[in-house]
């Protein structure tokens, strides 16, 4: 986790914003939770607990500025608020895909760009260049189908 904040204190040292410590402590809760997919609300209620004196705010400010710079991405799953993952790989060209159990509420990141081939068709067809799509398959997870 380490090299993640420093690597994240680079980024915003380049933007020319620097590493408060409100913003350290939203930045660990995200990265300790990386394999989720937070609401501002839940960063807000986690990163209280190690630093009380935060405003919601603060939180609000902070998720903007990194979304701004590229370090989070915004996730609308259709579940009434927008959720937010950390993003540290640049070198990712899209985000990845999300399958969303319709019973659960269970959200399985694919790890593969399903849509290559769609985007070169796009590409050819309609000389448009595809900089990200955002992608969510609905349906029911292999857990709740034994049920």
């Amino acid at each position: 986790m380490k090299e993640s904040i420093e690597s994240i204190k680079g980024k915003l040292k380049e933007t020319g914003f620097k590493i408060t410590p409100q913003r350290r402590a939203i930045l660990e809760i995200l990265l300790e939770n990386d394999d989720k997919h937070l609401s501002s609300e839940e960063i807000y209620d986690m990163v209280r607990v190690s630093c009380p004196e935060i405003g919601l705010a603060t939180v609000y400010r902070t998720i903007q500025l990194l979304s701004e710079v590229g370090l989070l991405s915004k996730l609308n799953l259709d579940d009434g608020c927008i959720r937010y993952e950390i993003r540290l790989n640049k070198d990712e060209k899209h985000n990845h895909h999300h399958l969303i159990c319709e019973k659960c509420g269970k959200i399985i990141e694919t790890k593969e760009d399903l849509l290559d081939g769609i985007e070169e068709l796009i590409h050819q067809q309609y000389k448009f260049n595809v900089s990200d799509h955002d992608i969510k398959f609905f349906g029911i997870c292999e857990d709740c189908q034994k049920i």
